[in-house]
């Protein structure tokens, strides 16, 4: 008998390709993943009796394909197709299937995908939730979380993307090199917010934390279509560096471990050294561009042997140019933790307390302020913070490191009354 954690994390890892195929027949959104749900469903009976299929994802393209012509033959009365168990056997015919029915290497069928999802016919206020939601799977409230948006609004956004995809005879064919230009900061956009889900999904969200693998894969293959385009080399090096310090983000009991008190032995070398050459490459261009910023910034922190020895003025000039080139409250935010180090805690609450309206729901921006209200010795306004914090937290590890600081907090007051 297989094991059902692995029929889910396959099933999750198999439905950007799944769902891009089926899309090529359908041709409608609504219908691939349907048809995707329903091979899903099949797949969770067929391989626990049969096994599983040598190539999981064909298996899915077929029999997605099969189910969803079945059930529009059954309202039209026409003759069934036979049952998915005789479409599929132990002999592992699939795979040969699956291609003569897509005409096309599907494995990389997820590229053309999202940047159909990118249409510049579509808002691009839908473009992104609309890959999201599409192309990874996302649920809406980890779209709208992304986006600092409300669960309904976001639901109505990405219902409206798709109706407009219906509606409006958006191709499904892969857009030419001209169009791939113009859609690519939207596409990278979304291969990002990809890579974040994952990055902050804790130690056992085995299931969320294989999106940054997954985006990171999409990265490479952007990177084989624009290989002289420095943001696209940012972008892949950011998640490199990002994802190299996996290992150390969290302890034994799954809780969260602060950079400062990361045993960096443990970071993957391999990554970091991958991530530092295609910085180098990029930087070749010389071309400041967002992406390869924040890569930067990332990568001063590879390089430092301890905490101790960052480089925060560095970090600090880095982040003031991201912020001249692309201004945000978040961008804003994270700079003011490098000022803290560099000029104090009271100059970088300076900085993002002007925030406070823009990110009254960003989980960060609480635990931030906490953190340097704490430093000041504002304890009780520092556990306002902490509480508005831990109602945020998105995920157990987020809610255990701020219940830390709520709890020494509880603790420093109760010993100071008993004096």
């Amino acid at each position: 008998m297989i094991d059902h954690a692995w029929t889910e994390a396959t099933l999750t890892a198999s439905r950007p390709q799944a769902v891009a195929a089926l899309l090529r027949y359908f041709r409608n959104l609504d219908d691939a993943e349907e048809a995707y749900q329903e091979a899903c469903l099949r797949a969770l009976r067929t391989w626990t009796s049969k096994g599983p299929p040598r190539d999981p994802i064909a298996w899915l393209i077929m029999v997605g394909r099969n189910a969803a012509l079945d059930q529009k033959r059954k309202t039209q009365r026409l003759t069934e197709l036979p049952d998915e168990a005789l479409l599929s056997d132990l002999e592992d015919v699939e795979t040969p299937m699956a291609e003569r029915l897509d005409n096309s290497q599907y494995r990389d069928d997820v590229l053309r995908l999202m940047f159909i999802c990118c249409h510049p016919d579509l808002p691009a206020t839908q473009q992104i939730p609309l890959a999201l939601r599409v192309v990874s799977g996302l649920s809406v409230k980890q779209i709208a979380r992304a986006f600092l948006l409300g669960e309904a609004a976001m639901e109505q956004r990405i219902t409206r993307a798709k109706a407009k995809v219906a509606n409006a005879g958006v191709p499904f064919d892969t857009p030419g090199p001209v169009e791939r230009a113009e859609r690519l900061a939207a596409v990278m956009q979304m291969v990002y917010l990809v890579f974040n889900e994952g990055y902050s999904a804790g130690p056992k969200d085995d299931a969320r934390a294989d999106l940054a693998e997954e985006a990171i894969r999409l990265g490479r293959l952007l990177l084989r279509m624009f290989q002289a385009e420095p943001d696209v080399m940012g972008l892949l090096a950011l998640m490199l560096l990002q994802h190299a310090r996996q290992p150390a983000r969290f302890d034994a009991n799954g809780d969260a471990v602060l950079m400062e008190d990361q045993d960096r032995s443990l970071w993957r070398p391999n990554l970091i050294q991958e991530g530092l050459a295609l910085i180098d490459k990029a930087m070749r261009h010389n071309r400041a561009s967002p992406y390869l910023l924040q890569a930067a910034i990332a990568a001063l922190h590879a390089r430092a042997p301890r905490f101790a020895d960052t480089d925060w003025p560095g970090i600090d000039a880095l982040y003031a140019t991201l912020e001249r080139l692309q201004p945000s409250p978040v961008i804003t935010l994270n700079r003011a933790v490098a000022v803290s180090k560099t000029k104090g805690p009271q100059a970088a609450l300076d900085m993002i307390d002007p925030l406070g309206e823009r990110l009254s729901g960003y989980f960060h921006h609480h635990g931030a302020r906490g953190g340097l209200l704490l430093q000041l010795d504002r304890k009780r306004e520092a556990r306002e913070a902490f509480d508005r914090a831990i109602a945020l937290a998105n995920t157990a590890a987020e809610a255990a490191h701020i219940r830390m600081h709520i709890d020494r907090l509880i603790a420093e007051s109760g010993e100071a009354a008993r004096a």
